[in-house]
Parts: structure tokens; sequence; C-alpha cells
């Protein structure tokens, strides 16, 4: 997820203050933990895409540190990840929202009929390759129905979505495009992937927190991206001091697990990372001593959806009796 300043600051968005830490309890305490607990949510982004992230995905959730994954539901292996959700229903998935289709041969189209998201498609009948021919051919409101028609299908197929995310960050980029995913969120009640306020306080944008939590939505207090390299030389390194590094409160990062067959090679040219990430986080062990000397408390997206939803039913109570949210 890479910010745009230039975008933001001329989308003029209103400024929401931000209730401050010492007036509510920090999201660790809300989720039943300690101020100075360190709670990892390790997501698995693209699982659905191919058999080689839905072979991985499932590999690092069942005997690694993956504690949930995003699914990519326009894409061909995304049936065979939701029947496998639909069997595994404690394992948190959630919708990695899809508006583009990047790899050369390897592509898919909208999951709502073509003709009502016209300006999602490319000349070839598949979403577009990248975020920018998105923004200068889609309207947000197509990418409201897209975003919305993928949700319904994962329900549909037995998925127990958990929380939302959004593939290269197409909804997060664009302010018209950012209000699509918060409506989203809102509408299906739903956690959501966040920058950092660090991270949104060097691009000029430290409202962006304050604007979704005003919303009622939880979303993590750090997450790993400015720090993550395309091609990490070194990933078992880089994801080590990571660790190391992480701060007290619930912090994610993501990663592409799968498995470097023969079809990955085919698709992309990140399949060694991907696939040396599916090593590091499913089967290392000096990753796995490393978070349990650090003492860090894997959690999935799970408890922030219960929480978000708990909260936003009492706040809709008290609002109707008449009492101060």
């Amino acid at each position: 997820m890479i910010l745009r300043k230039s975008l933001w600051l001329a989308a003029g968005l209103p400024l929401v203050s931000a209730v401050s830490a010492a007036e509510t309890p920090s999201l660790a305490e809300r989720l039943g933990y300690k101020t100075t607990d360190r709670l990892l949510i390790i997501n698995g982004d693209d699982a659905g895409m191919c058999h080689a992230a839905n072979a991985g995905t499932i590999e690092s959730l069942e005997k690694g540190l993956m504690t949930s994954a995003t699914v990519m539901v326009p894409c061909p292996w995304f049936p065979a990840l939701a029947d496998y959700a639909r069997r595994h229903p404690h394992l948190d998935f959630g919708v990695h929202l899809t508006h583009t289709s990047e790899w050369k041969f390897y592509r898919w189209g909208p999951v709502a009929p073509r003709d009502q998201v016209p300006g999602l498609v490319d000349a070839e009948g598949y979403l577009w390759r990248s975020v920018p021919e998105v923004y200068a051919h889609a309207t947000p409101e197509e990418a409201l129905l897209e975003g919305r028609a993928q949700i319904r299908r994962a329900l549909a197929a037995g998925v127990d979505v958990t929380h939302l995310d959004s593939h290269m960050g197409t909804l997060q980029l664009d302010p018209r495009f950012l209000e699509v995913y918060r409506q989203l969120a809102v509408e299906f009640d739903l956690p959501v992937r966040m920058a950092s306020q660090a991270t949104l306080e060097k691009f000029g944008q430290p409202q962006l927190r304050a604007m979704f939590a005003d919303r009622g939505l939880v979303f993590p207090d750090d997450f790993i991206y400015e720090e993550l390299k395309e091609e990490p030389a070194d990933v078992k390194g880089f994801w080590l001091r990571v660790l190391k590094n992480l701060k007290p409160g619930v912090t994610e990062l993501y990663v592409h697990a799968a498995k470097p067959t023969e079809e990955l090679q085919a698709i992309t040219g990140s399949w060694k990372t991907r696939g040396e990430e599916f090593a590091t986080f499913t089967h290392d062990a000096d990753v796995r001593k490393a978070v349990e000397d650090l003492g860090i408390i894997r959690i999935g997206y799970r408890p922030l959806r219960e929480l978000q939803r708990a909260e936003r039913k009492a706040a809709r109570t008290a609002a109707g009796n008449g009492q101060a949210p």
C-alpha cells in the first residue's frame, strides 16, 4: 500500500479529531490483553490466486505461523480455497478486494457483470493490470459494485469473512476509492487493513485512521509496509528483524506464501520470494523460536471482527436509548 501525498492533499478530506490514548483503552486492552503485549497478525495475501498460493496458504495456516489469509475472489482457484474455508470455519479468511489483474498471461475479470462495471475492464476483457489504469478508466461506483460482488460471492460460497484488505492498494491510494473501502467495511461490518498512524503522518494524512474509527471500524495499530522490499535479498533475515522490532499493540504483517512450483514460476517473476516467505513462516525453526522467545502473541482477524461488531452494536443500542456514545 503506497500512499500518494499529492492525491490525498488534493482531496481536501475533513480532519476528524482522534480520541487521545489517555481517554480510551488501547486496542490490545479492548481485546483482553495488556498494553505492553505484542500481538501479531500474520496475514497471507493472494489466497485463491492459483493452486500454488492455495497450497502454501493452507500449509502455513495448518502447520506454520500464519494466522489469517485474504482470498482473491475473481481468480480461477477461488472455488477451491472457498471449499477449504467452508470446511475449516475456525480459520480466519478475509476478502482481498481485487480490482486489478497484473500478471502477463494469467488474468481474470470482474465478478460483477461486465456491463455494470465497464470501466474496470480492459480491451482484452480482464481487469486492468495497474492501479493507475483503474483510476483513469473506472469510477468509485464501479469499484463499489465490484467489491460488494466479491464479498457477497465469498459469503455465498460459505466463507465466514473476517476482514477486508485491498489487492495492490487500489482502494487505499486515492481518496475517492478509499471511501469505497470504508463503505464496504461499514456495510458488511468488517475490520480492515490500515496503514499505521506514523505512516499516515509521514504522508500528511494524520486524520485517516480517525475517519475510519469514527464509523466504529477496527484495524491494527501498526502495519508492516514501508519496511517491506519487493524482492528482499534475505527474506528470512528481513522478517527476523521485523519480529525483533515489533511494537506493543496489534501489528499486521503480510506475506505471499506460495509453493515455488512450475505453475507459480509460469505466473510471476516473484515466485522465488513467495516460496521463501512460505518456507520462512511455515517450516523455519529459527523464526518460530524468535516468535516464542520474544513473547509475541499471534492472533487472527476474527477477534477484531467480534470486537468491532460488539462495540458497534453497543453504540447503536446506546444511541437508541438516547445515551451518549
